[in-house]
Formats: structure tokens, sequence, C-alpha cells
């Protein structure tokens, strides 16, 4: 089984080295020094949890957690902070944190925090049967998209093809890996299906600026999510 993959922000070289070392035979932790950096790699990559100081270089980790909420409700997000006031673990918690450890903290209780978390976040996930993209919501199930009262009914061929965008959001995919995946064959005539719904889906976020399917020439195509 794939280890999780965990987002690290911590600018202390050392110990973050120290902390990531003492994760890594556990989980795939991908451990950043600068907050704009570490924003960025989750906004490009997938993760299962992250873990953020708040003094941070460029963005601080209150800032990382408002950004992170605004995309994603779920993925938990513990804070590891030298700051040990009140107001600012009662801020942490606020912005959508999961708890909020003061430094030096125990290598053994944050490990159990991490599983804890990881737990909670596949039941949770388990029993997801919609996406929110912007201002939309997805229903894979009923093959349908929704933003406000207005709803826009998809095919089932429709409905698979955002489901795989979304699950595969912000990263490059090959025609053919997209084919295949989804209807078995990258033939001609099933080539030309995907550009109509994909032409449907693009109508479909039109007017949201922030959602975007990209053609990537010669090799597929890449839905972008701000």
């Amino acid at each position: 089984m794939s280890k999780k993959k965990i987002l690290y922000v911590e600018d202390d070289e050392s110990l973050g080295f120290l902390t990531a070392d003492s994760l890594e035979n556990q989980y795939d932790i991908t451990h950043f020094i600068n907050g704009k950096e570490g924003f960025d790699a989750f906004c490009s990559g997938e993760y299962d949890l992250c873990i953020l100081d708040v003094m941070l270089p460029d963005m601080d980790g209150f800032e990382i957690a408002t950004a992170i909420r605004k995309r994603n409700q779920e993925i938990p997000i513990i804070f590891l902070s030298a700051k040990t006031m009140k107001e600012d673990r009662i801020k942490g918690l606020k912005l959508g944190a999961d708890d909020y450890l003061v430094k030096p903290y125990s290598m053994e209780e944050l490990t159990l925090k991490i599983e804890v978390f990881l737990n909670r976040s596949q039941k949770t996930a388990s029993k997801t049967t919609t996406y929110l993209i912007g201002s939309f919501e997805f229903d894979p199930t009923n093959y349908c998209v929704s933003k406000g009262k207005e709803v826009t009914n998809l095919t089932e061929r429709e409905a698979a093809l955002l489901k795989f965008f979304l699950e595969n959001k912000n990263t490059v995919l090959k025609r053919e890996k997209i084919l295949m995946e989804l209807w078995g064959t990258d033939d001609y005539f099933v080539g030309r299906s995907l550009d109509v719904f994909i032409s449907r889906l693009r109508k479909i976020f039109k007017e949201e600026p922030n959602i975007r399917i990209e053609n990537i020439p010669r090799v597929g195509f890449k839905l972008i999510l701000e």
C-alpha cells in the first residue's frame, strides 16, 4: 500500500530535517522551508495531510491554512509553532486547523495525531459523494453539476470524465490515458467523442475563470483549478 503524502512547511532547516527524517519511514513527506513554495506545491500536487509552521517567509502558516481551506475543506492541517499564546492557538483552530502543537513537541505525539487525522479523513472521504469546483457542486452519482438552484445534467461519460479530471487536477493527462482508463479503447471515434465531452464541460464552467481545461498540444489535457 502506498504511503500517505504529507506536505510539511518549516523554515528551521535543522528542525525540519529531523522531523521529516523521523516521519519518512511511515509517510511520503515533502519538506519546504518557504511558505509560498509550500502553498504552490499544495496547489500543484495531491496531499493527504499538511503540517505547517506559523512563522514562515513570504507566506505565513495562517495565510497558507486560509488559502488551503478555500480549496479543500477536508484535508487535515496541523500547526507546529513556537508561538505559545492562547490567542495564536485559537486563531489557528478558527482558521480550520485540526490541531496546534507547541514547540518543542514530542515526535510520538505528532505521529499519533497524524494517524488519528488520516484515519478520520479516510472515513470522511469514503462517505463523500460530491465535489466542490469553485462555486459549482458536482454529484458524480447522479451525473449533474449544480450552481445554486441551477442544475446541469451530464451524460454518464461526461460525469466519468469530469471525475477523472478532478482526481488528477492540475496534472497533464495524456489523451490515450484518458481514453483507456475511462473507456478501454483509444480508437478514432471514441477520441472524437472525448473532444465533444470536453467542449461541453468547458461550456458549463466558462463563467468561472479559475476553472479551465487546457489543451496540451500533441499530449492531452489538463484541468486547472486556481
